[in-house]
């Protein structure tokens, strides 16, 4: 399979949502904390948890400030494009190192307005605000791993 077909464990429309929400937690975690993206989620329509290396432990205020910036992303009903370039025109801030071998010269990047980009096969909302509200359900952190497990409430994706 190529890079620009979508992944059949992405295609399921219905994830749409939170595999777009997914998009904007790992940026804001980028942003607040200068963590790389999550290398492991696991991206479900009614729950979803995903994993960052912290050299520390969150805070209840810093969980709570990455709730209200989700949160803040979304009902910014930014759009969310695509863009197919191939892979010298990819701009030096997006990883690709999570690509596989198989990976086509050409990518797929998705942009969430201009707060996120990055090389993606999965299927996005088209716009923030039908991600719906963004819950964080618990976190735990173990051994420089710190995992959010989330839900999103009133979604208002088809």
């Amino acid at each position: 399979m190529g890079m620009n077909q979508i992944s059949p464990k992405f295609q399921d429309v219905s994830i749409a949502p939170m595999h777009t929400c997914e998009h904007i937690l790992n940026q804001t975690m980028v942003r607040m904390f200068g963590c790389e993206r999550s290398r492991n989620a696991h991206i479900e329509r009614k729950k979803s948890k995903i994993n960052y290396d912290l050299a520390d432990e969150l805070t209840e205020e810093q969980i709570a400030e990455i709730a209200r910036k989700v949160n803040e992303v979304i009902t910014a009903d930014l759009p969310v494009t695509y863009a197919y370039v191939s892979r010298d025109a990819v701009p030096d801030n997006v990883p690709l190192d999570k690509l596989p071998d198989a990976a086509e010269d050409t990518l797929r990047l998705v942009r969430v307005g201009d707060y996120d980009v990055c090389a993606c096969i999965g299927a996005h909302v088209e716009h923030t605000a039908q991600i719906g509200r963004f819950h964080i359900n618990s976190t735990s952190y173990k051994d420089g791993q710190f995992r959010i497990v989330f839900k999103l409430l009133d979604t208002v994706w088809e």
